[in-house]
């Protein structure tokens, strides 16, 4: 049957890349999930476009601005640029896999990748990542094109495709970095630092000029917040960081499969001893994913590693894969991986209707909790606050909890009214201490909204207003033990000022 399929994927690549994208533009509008945190997050943003924003560069808003400019401000739009940027993505990732190898090749490299469960997951969640994605593999297709076949102008749109990356995610400033060390170790290249190498440099610096800028005027918030990723917390235990690196390795398999994952490990392994004897295409791809994958690996023995961080990483390690399999190796690994990893696919895009049909919400095995209630949430904190203020537009939102509940109440209120968040520490803690606080409604009211019980609110911030008490509560649908309560504060005198991350 596997073979089969690579058969018709040689035949008509484009064929299932289009079906694969119907099936992804249906789905967005008939899966019935929220928002996540970060998604609604960012589509605040997206109401204030910037150069940078508090922890990552601005390429998601902007795109989920364009969005929502053209569609409205409603979920299936702000998840529509993941399902296109998705479809480039694929289209690009078989012409990679192509021009390093052949068709037999780049059509199981696509069969591989729409076997991945991150895939399906990058092309349901509009959050930093599908845009990385996208313009990390069409940097390497120009990288391909600038280093194998010698086409000048190449090189200028692989720095394009970079600076978008890298106005994605600060990950892609690790593709220059690559590039680099290839030309260092090509004896026969490195006459290319003289001048393809600045071309390809030159987008990407003029792109990240205008990042520094904003951050030199905001006290480098985005570079506080990228330190506090890394480093050795002296108060982990051995104990705690061996359970963070199996987590991070099990959170691999869920997204890589069990089978490929594994594969992948082994090949890297292997081509690491023989990295010389290997072609420089090769080289290429081991320099631009599968060793950096490595580095990740070995990254989460001493310290906490965000499971996502290696995705673009896998990208070349599936095309040096499909390519070794070309060649006659993995024979009976990539049937199983193929076969594990579509079961796993089906799995993730079917879960709502499977957690929804055993009726396991609010359970253990229920990964969809993220994407639910908000919606609902927030239907009845407007119920009680239109039964409580009969003036909106003098009242301000006001939440004391994590960033999400201000951005899902954000989106998720019909009036989707600009939210303010408090932070008792005074520390810039998200987007929401960069922004500026209530200061245009000093001596207008404010309702807050919080799971803190009136005894747990901040002395600080009750002085703000003239007056402050509690006017209802709210069932919170995701924890009943926990509800909303909401605070009518009067008269706001003044607004805390905040300080800088450090």
């Amino acid at each position: 049957m596997v073979d089969r399929l690579v058969e018709f994927a040689q035949k008509r690549p484009y064929s299932i890349i289009l079906a694969v994208l119907l099936f992804r533009f249906a789905y967005l509008f008939v899966n019935g999930l929220d928002l996540i945190g970060d998604e609604s997050y960012y589509w605040d943003w997206s109401r204030r476009p910037d150069w940078c924003y508090y922890s990552k560069p601005p390429m998601v808003a902007w795109l989920i601005g364009l969005s929502t400019w053209l569609g409205g401000d409603y979920t299936a739009v702000v998840r529509l640029p993941a399902v296109v940027l998705g479809t480039v993505f694929l289209v690009f990732f078989y012409a990679v896999a192509n021009v390093f190898f052949n068709r037999k090749a780049a059509a199981i490299a696509l069969l591989m990748v729409l076997a991945m469960p991150f895939n399906a997951l990058a092309n349901l969640v509009m959050t930093i990542d599908p845009p990385l994605y996208c313009f990390w593999i069409i940097s390497l297709y120009f990288l391909h094109n600038a280093l194998f076949k010698q086409q000048p102008y190449a090189w200028f749109w692989a720095g394009l495709a970079t600076a978008a990356a890298v106005l994605s995610k600060q990950t892609a400033l690790l593709l220059p970095l690559v590039v680099g060390v290839f030309l260092a170790l090509d004896y026969d290249r490195r006459k290319l630092f003289k001048r393809e190498f600045l071309i390809y440099l030159a987008p990407i610096i003029v792109c990240i000029i205008p990042i520094l800028l904003w951050n030199q005027q905001h006290d480098w918030v985005m570079f506080g917040h990228s330190k506090g990723h890394f480093g050795v917390k002296e108060s982990a235990s051995w104990i705690k960081r061996l359970d963070d690196t199996a987590s991070f390795e099990f959170y691999q398999m869920l997204l890589a499969t069990p089978v490929l994952y594994p594969a992948i490990l082994m090949m890297t392994w292997r081509a690491g001893f023989k990295f010389k004897q290997l072609t420089a295409k090769e080289q290429f791809l081991l320099l631009s994913g599968p060793f950096l994958l490595a580095i990740i690996i070995v990254l989460s023995l001493i310290q906490k590693v965000q499971g996502n961080w290696p995705i673009p990483f896998y990208f070349s390690a599936l095309i040096l894969l499909a390519g070794q399999y070309a060649e006659g190796n993995w024979q009976k690994t990539m049937p199983r991986g193929l076969l594990t990893g579509f079961a796993m696919v089906l799995i993730t895009y079917a879960l709502p209707l499977l957690i929804q049909i055993f009726n396991l919400h609010h359970t253990v095995v229920d990964p969809t909790y993220r994407f639910r209630h908000w919606h609902e949430l927030a239907s009845a904190i407007d119920s009680e606050r239109r039964n409580i203020i009969s003036d909106q537009q003098q009242t301000f939102i006001l939440t004391l909890g994590h960033r999400y509940l201000a951005s899902e109440l954000a989106f998720y209120l019909p009036d989707h009214p600009k939210t303010f968040r408090y932070e008792p520490s005074g520390l810039i803690t998200s987007q929401y201490e960069v922004w500026p606080g209530p200061i245009n409604y000093i001596g207008k009211q404010g309702l807050i909204i919080t799971e803190q019980n009136p005894d747990q609110i901040p002395v600080e911030l009750k002085s703000a207003f003239q007056s402050f008490k509690e006017v209802a509560t709210v069932v919170n649908p995701m924890n009943i033990n926990s509800p909303y309560h909401l605070y009518l504060g009067t008269d706001l005198k003044s607004w805390p000022p905040q300080k800088a991350i450090f």
